[in-house]
């Protein structure tokens, strides 16, 4: 399956309009409410997926002084393919003057035989403001988990600001001390924008403050819940 989506927010008479809205299944956009001068959508998975060769692209811009959130309903099942095949999906995001998003999808789950993909894009003005997290599980409960490489990079008023890829899934890594210990979800929270927060960390977490500005948190966990309480320390 392919499918491509696209939101794009603009900033018309002091209230954010979403002047495109753009779905395409398994990508399901559902605006909801506004919130202030900003707008609400939900991003919902309206048929099962990602699934093994599933190529999915979602595309967002939020034009100058746009406010928006994106958020996920559910979690999402990175399943296997029939034959092994691999599933991708791509978010390239771009972020306008004085324009604020909020990603917010809900935890990945990959599940057994599972080969997937994950990459987001961001393009953001210098005082643009953008917050995203991933949370990453590695299989459902008693089951040995797929693979994953999530990659992100971030500009930033024309300066790389972060490019980073975590891969998880490989036994051979996920039990090593410098990677996941053994922790069976991976939580990283990413702020451009927002209040300056010193580095700090704690029992398997960690927050950096990056060199173009901006704030990295990242924390390991025995379940999804313990970790979102871990990036919010």
């Amino acid at each position: 399956m392919k499918a491509h989506a696209r939101l794009v927010a603009c900033l018309e008479g002091g209230r954010t309009v979403l002047r495109e809205l753009r779905s395409m299944a398994p990508l399901t956009l559902f605006p909801r409410r506004h919130n202030g001068t900003g707008a609400v959508v939900h991003l919902v998975n309206s048929a099962t997926s990602p699934l093994g060769g599933d190529e999915l692209r979602l595309d967002v811009h939020v034009g100058p002084g746009a406010r928006l959130r994106l958020s996920g309903v559910a979690a999402t099942l990175a399943l296997p393919g029939m034959h092994g095949e691999p599933s991708s999906c791509i978010v390239d995001v771009e972020v306008e003057d004085g324009a604020s998003l909020e990603y917010l999808p809900e935890p990945t789950v990959v599940t057994a035989r599972a080969d997937h993909a994950a990459v987001l894009r961001a393009t953001l003005a210098e005082n643009s403001r953008f917050h995203t997290r991933e949370v990453l599980v590695l299989g459902r409960a008693g089951e040995r988990p797929g693979r994953l490489r999530s990659t992100v990079r971030v500009t930033r008023g024309g300066v790389p600001a972060l490019h980073q890829t975590q891969t998880v899934g490989d036994p051979a890594l996920d039990g090593a001390l410098t990677v996941l210990a053994g922790h069976r979800v991976l939580a990283t929270d990413l702020d451009f924008g927002g209040p300056a927060r010193p580095a700090a960390s704690g029992a398997w977490w960690s927050r950096t403050p990056l060199a173009a500005g901006g704030t990295l948190t990242t924390a390991l966990a025995a379940d999804a819940v313990v970790a979102l309480k871990s990036l919010s320390c």
